[in-house]
Formats: structure tokens, C-alpha cells, sequence
């Protein structure tokens, strides 16, 4: 059975690293990946991390399991750096954190609980996106289909396109998939107004938002870069984040990552959470502790 497998074609981005580590040229330069490089080629560790883990490995007196969702603390952090300490979403249960093994895996859980509890939403992702996204849903069993993003030109937003499409083809109950800030691949980020605008949009049409949030603060700063989930969980009372903290803590081996439910009241956010607990269950069954302890800890 075995001998009758073909290889698949490298993966469109992570294959050219694969090429690029076997290229003997001297001058190589990889531009494939986006991982931060020091003047070196090296990712170097945040200071900021080799203290927080000296702290956590002189703190951890146990290697039993994590909780399935992670740690309670982690949870809360992830909430506050999305919503700011004085949202009530950080402590107020409308809100339910899942620690992930990346922001790939928070897509992959996310992915996993609409096609187990909602199985005829199609997700909707803008074109272009990252190219991993397609792949995440429809190997969970998830339709996928696009909204148009950019402008004729390629090099701005076009909104009256992405509205339109909004309003006139996507079904009540369907998925919109949102970049949270430094839109993968354009860095085309809709301003706050617009940002008000497409969540006004999305929350009038029924629509579940899932903000992919992979890169707060790269833009313009940590509080900045939230501007964009804040107005759509102002407009919209249902939502999923998917947070990756490979970027802004240099966490990018460690795999660490959120799935976090918003729901209209706290009894709810409990169901929908006991749902994506089922998910991971039946996929990686709880999380790996060290990295969302750094986190949590920072």
C-alpha cells in the first residue's frame, strides 16, 4: 500500500526554505519565510524570553498534562494584549481562550469545531491570503470561497468590491475571514474607518467574523494594531480570534497560539468553548506548556 505513494509537491513556502538550506551559493538570500533576522541571518531569543524562561523553569514543579484549553493565566493574557485590560472581555466570560500550538493550529481547531458544529458555513477568505489558509479548511472539511480584497490596481484596499461582495453573495451564517493588521501577503490594512465600516457590514449580514491575528504589532504598535478587532468586536457580538505569538515574541519554534471565543453572553461562551475542548480532544489533545508559560509570564 505504502509503495504506491507519490510525493506531493513542496509546500509554496516552506519549500523554498527547503531549497534554500541545500543551495551551496554563498550569496544566498532567503526571502521566503517571514521570520525577523538580526544583521547576522540569525532569530535571535528576546531577552525578555530567556529571563521569563529561567523564571518558569525555576517556578515549574510539575510535567503533568495541561488543561485541554491551556492555562487560565495564559487565557487572560492573551484577552488583555487583544482587548486591553479594561475590556470586559478579559474577565467577564463572554470570552473563552484556547491555548494552540501556533496560529496555525488555532486556525486548524477553528477550522475543526465550525465543520463539526456548523456544517454549512463556507468560509470566506479575501483574495489574495496567506497561502496556508485554503488548505487549513478544506483539509478539515470546510468549503472555502473568496471576496475580492485589493483594488483594481493591486495596490490599495478596494473596499466597494469587498462590500459588495459582502452584501450581495454571502449567506447569513457563513464565515468572513478578516486579517487582523499587516494584511499576508499585500500589508494592505483597511484605515479605522473602514474598519468600522466592513464590521457594520459583516455584523448587519449575519456574517461570523474569524480575525486571523498573526502580527500584532508590526504595524504600528501593540493597542494600534488591535484597532481593527476592537471595531469588529464592537459591531459584532459573535467572533473567533486566532492570535499567534510567534512574531511578537520571537516564539516561532515554540509553537504558541490562541483560539479565543467572543459570544453575546457568558453561558454561551462556555458551550461553544466545551465544543473547540472536544476539537483539540480528538486532535493534539491539550497543549505543550512551555512557551504560553513565557508568554504568560512576560
Amino acid at each position: 500500500m505504502l509503495d504506491q505513494v507519490t510525493p506531493t509537491p513542496p509546500d509554496p513556502i516552506l519549500g523554498i526554505s527547503e531549497a534554500y538550506a541545500a543551495d551551496p551559493n554563498p550569496a544566498k538570500i532567503n526571502l521566503s519565510v517571514g521570520v525577523f533576522k538580526d544583521a547576522d541571518g540569525k532569530t535571535p531569543v528576546l531577552e525578555s524570553v530567556k529571563a521569563a524562561e529561567r523564571a518558569v523553569l525555576d517556578q515549574e514543579a510539575s510535567k503533568g498534562y495541561m488543561p485541554i484549553d491551556g492555562d487560565p493565566g495564559f487565557g487572560r493574557a492573551v484577552r488583555a494584549l487583544l482587548w486591553g485590560d479594561a475590556s470586559p472581555l478579559v474577565d467577564g466570560g463572554r470570552a473563552r481562550t484556547a491555548n494552540t500550538p501556533g496560529g496555525t493550529g488555532a486556525l486548524r481547531v477553528a477550522a475543526d469545531y465550525l465543520h463539526q458544529n456548523h456544517p454549512g458555513a463556507t468560509v470566506w477568505l479575501p483574495d489574495p491570503t496567506w497561502a496556508n489558509h485554503q488548505g487549513i479548511f478544506e483539509a478539515a472539511g470546510v468549503p472555502t470561497a473568496g471576496y475580492p480584497y485589493l483594488d483594481g490596481a493591486g495596490y490599495a484596499l478596494g473596499l466597494d468590491d469587498l462590500l459588495h461582495t459582502v452584501r450581495g453573495r454571502i449567506p447569513a451564517g457563513d464565515v468572513v475571514l478578516l486579517h487582523g493588521c499587516c494584511h499576508n501577503p499585500t500589508g494592505v490594512d483597511p484605515s479605522p474607518e473602514q474598519w468600522a465600516t466592513i464590521a457594520a457590514t459583516v455584523a448587519e449580514r449575519g456574517l461570523l467574523p474569524l480575525v486571523d491575528f498573526a502580527y500584532q504589532g508590526f504595524g504600528r504598535g501593540l493597542d494600534e494594531d488591535a484597532a481593527g478587532l476592537r471595531a469588529v468586536t464592537d459591531a459584532c457580538d459573535e467572533l473567533l480570534v486566532c492570535s499567534s505569538y510567534s512574531k511578537n515574541f520571537g516564539l516561532y519554534r515554540d509553537r504558541v497560539g490562541a483560539l479565543t471565543v467572543v459570544t453575546a453572553a457568558a453561558d454561551q461562551a462556555a458551550a461553544v468553548m466545551s465544543r473547540v475542548k472536544a476539537a483539540v480532544r480528538r486532535n493534539y489533545s491539550n497543549p505543550p506548556a512551555h512557551g504560553a508559560q513565557v508568554v504568560a509570564h512576560i
